[in-house]
């Protein structure tokens, strides 16, 4: 009998593991960010707020077989001199016309008020299709382009909803 339940047992407890299984994933978003427009926030020269908006194509970052296609990306940043700190939210629709949304989190360096470095870390938040249920989370890092876009190196890991 204790052998029958310990069978019973493992066998649950691979299942359980296999369907938490985590797939990785890794692409390139290039992004175009509108204007920023800071508002200071008068306590020190260099501090302000400001509100922004990108949007992305992506290249090779997939979700269960189905690549990203385009997104755009919404977010706050608080600037203090050549540092910034991001907080945002990115909604992507893959080429199935699905969506996954994540929230992300970064810093980044400016020099004379041009964007030279960034990275962080995104958690998804939802999705609708293939991506409804989606759970996972990843890091970021990017840099500038001579054209006045940026390109993040994406990589995280995720588990589709059964």
């Amino acid at each position: 009998m204790r052998i029958k339940t310990a069978l019973v047992f493992l066998g649950a407890a691979a299942l359980a593991a296999s369907a938490l299984a985590q797939t990785k994933t890794s692409g390139t978003a290039t992004c175009k960010s509108d204007p920023l427009t800071p508002v200071a926030i008068g306590d020190v020269d260099g501090h302000s707020y400001a509100i922004g908006k990108s949007q992305c194509t992506w290249t090779k970052f997939e979700i269960g077989g189905v690549a990203y296609k385009d997104g755009v990306s919404v977010f706050t940043q608080e600037i203090r001199g050549d540092k910034s700190t991001s907080n945002g939210y990115h909604t992507a629709t893959l080429t199935s016309g699905d969506k996954c949304a994540c929230s992300f989190h970064g810093t980044s360096t400016v020099k004379d008020g041009k964007f030279v470095s960034g990275s962080g870390t995104w958690t998804f938040t939802s999705g609708t299709g293939k991506c409804k249920g989606i759970i996972g989370n990843g890091i970021y890092t990017g840099t500038p382009n001579a054209d006045g876009t940026e390109t993040y190196q994406v990589r995280g890991k995720y588990t589709l909803s059964k």
